[in-house]
């Protein structure tokens, strides 16, 4: 048989009791999805910040940026609803390199997915513990979502997952916003699909259980560029893509459609620097008209402590990303201030 078996995980239920939330973050979350609902269903017009790290290499990294952006949103929450990115699985396209803190929770070491688990839930919590925002992860593995259930406030289905039957039906049966990504090619139609999936109800098979789900209907779609047959990337965060985007939302009939513009990706072709142009063009279709002001909910944006990537090696730097590069701390902040004066 080519598999064996590594180590029995625990149940997330056993995982969950012995790292607990809190009372006061559990009340803290309550908070926080009331309002990030109230943005998605339209009854807030705040604007969704979704910013962090490529991949949440280092707890304490991860946690001082956290806490740099709780500070930051002080000044704008008013205007912004600030979601940390805190991404702990990896997806890689030919399966090889850093697939994640879920996977390897020291970067340089072999995989530990017991240590792993452990890592990303105490790393979430202390994030939330110390900043008072509650974060957003990517449902890479859709069972294992069920050790950060209780934690997370927004949750990301990537590029290479859309199409994935699992992934649409574990969405249908999440509470807070769902954030479905177009494929790799970029195909709109492919993502709405996605979309119609996961605000519908489905009976299957969850983690050894029958389960029937309730439809998400805060499900939405994220535009992060595509690639060609070619190679060659294409973005697709300009007006005319978002008003064919909303022409396809108004055929499905879809409820509360949304978007969330990935600035960096295919979007930016990984020049990092690109995503502050790109969110201020995606500021200006908002204002120049209304219907996409409704529809364009906020923006993507990858970004850490020190601007660009470094390899895995024995020389890393302290808060630089370890797989894309990303926007360094000052530009952040510019950015953030920038799109809390624009909205």
């Amino acid at each position: 048989m080519g598999m064996k078996i590594n180590a029995e995980l625990p149940l997330p239920a056993e995982l969950k009791a012995e790292y607990p939330l809190s009372a006061d973050i559990l009340e803290l979350k309550g908070k926080r999805d009331r309002e990030i609902r109230d943005i998605f269903t339209g009854k807030s017009d705040k604007f969704v910040v979704i910013v962090g790290p490529c991949s949440a290499d280092n707890e304490d990294a991860v946690c001082e940026y956290v806490s740099r952006l709780a500070a930051l949103n002080e000044k704008v929450s008013e205007r912004l609803m600030i979601i940390p990115r805190i991404y702990t699985n990896k997806p890689r396209t030919t399966g090889e390199g850093y697939k994640g803190m879920l996977h390897q929770p020291e970067p340089d070491q072999a995989p530990d997915l017991l240590a792993g688990i452990i890592a990303i839930r105490k790393m979430h919590t202390r994030a939330i513990r110390e900043s008072g925002l509650t974060g957003a992860d990517e449902m890479l593995y859709p069972e294992n979502r069920s050790y950060l259930d209780d934690i997370l406030s927004y949750e990301a289905v990537g590029a290479r997952s859309v199409e994935n039957q699992q992934h649409r039906l574990t969405a249908s049966g999440m509470d807070i916003p769902v954030g479905m990504k177009n494929p790799t090619s970029g195909d709109f139609s492919v993502m709405l699909n996605s979309v119609v999936a996961a605000q519908s109800s489905h009976t299957f098979i969850y983690r050894g259980m029958d389960v029937t789900t309730d439809g998400n209907e805060l499900a939405h779609v994220i535009l992060r560029g595509g690639v060609d047959k070619y190679g060659t990337c294409i973005p697709n965060y300009h007006y005319e893509d978002l008003v064919r985007l909303l022409g396809m939302y108004q055929e499905r009939e879809l409820k509360n459609p949304a978007v969330i513009v990935d600035a960096n990706h295919s979007n930016s072709d990984k020049q990092f620097k690109e995503q502050i142009r790109i969110t201020s063009e995606v500021l200006h279709s908002r204002k120049h008209n209304p219907e996409l002001r409704q529809l364009v909910k906020g923006v993507m944006i990858e970004s850490y402590l020190i601007e660009g990537c470094q390899k895995i090696d024995e020389n890393r730097i302290y808060g630089k990303s370890i797989t894309d590069p990303c926007l360094g701390w000052e530009d952040t902040e510019k950015l953030v201030l920038k799109i809390a004066e624009e909205c």
